[in-house]
């Protein structure tokens, strides 16, 4: 059987507070979390952390470039914390990663490697974003993959839909977390 990790990625406050379109989507992800947790499988958290120094992002990175000139994604600023409605709990892992896939400028591979994990489910916002660039470097890099689609969430839903129906079905076993939090309780 494969070793697994929960990827909770980017679900941090400003993050939410602009993608989060009403639907339940915290409490699904708390569902997966709690799923997760309940069979024993690692919960680990990534975040975008921009160190507060000129040139920190290039402008040729335009998606990372115009947030950090909105004020995005600085390391310790306020709302760049993980949701309080999902936080980590003491003794969880949380990568800072530095651009779009968790993989980038991050240690993730360090600690997944050091835990012998070999398969993982990917939740997060966005879907266009941070999910898409890490199923591509996870595809790359041999990982079984799971992404559980209604618990990622991005601000353009068609976008969203066309990457879990069409593109990541694919490339990834892509469920709900219904499906998944049934599947891993079966013995």
């Amino acid at each position: 059987m494969a070793n697994s990790a929960l990827l909770v990625m980017d679900v941090q406050q400003q993050i939410v507070d602009i993608a989060d379109d009403g639907s339940g989507y915290l409490s699904r992800l708390r569902k997966a979390i709690d799923g997760a947790r309940t069979q024993g499988i690692p919960v680990i958290y990534v975040v975008i952390a921009l160190r507060p120094v000129p040139g920190e992002v290039s402008l040729r990175n335009k998606v990372v470039s115009a947030a950090v000139q909105a004020g995005l994604f600085t390391e310790g600023a306020p709302g760049t914390e993980i949701h309080p409605d999902i936080a980590p709990r003491p003794g969880d892992v949380v990568v800072a990663k530095r651009r779009g896939s968790a993989f980038s400028g991050s240690d993730l591979d360090l600690v997944l490697r050091a835990r012998d994990i070999d398969s993982l489910v990917l939740t997060g916002i966005a879907t266009s974003g941070v999910v898409l660039h890490t199923v591509c470097r996870a595809n790359d890099l041999d990982f079984r993959l799971t992404v559980l689609v209604d618990a990622c969430l991005d601000t353009d839903p068609e976008v969203h839909r066309f990457l879990t129906e069409t593109l990541f079905p694919q490339w990834v076993n892509a469920v709900t977390v219904d499906d998944w939090v049934e599947a891993i309780a079966r013995p």
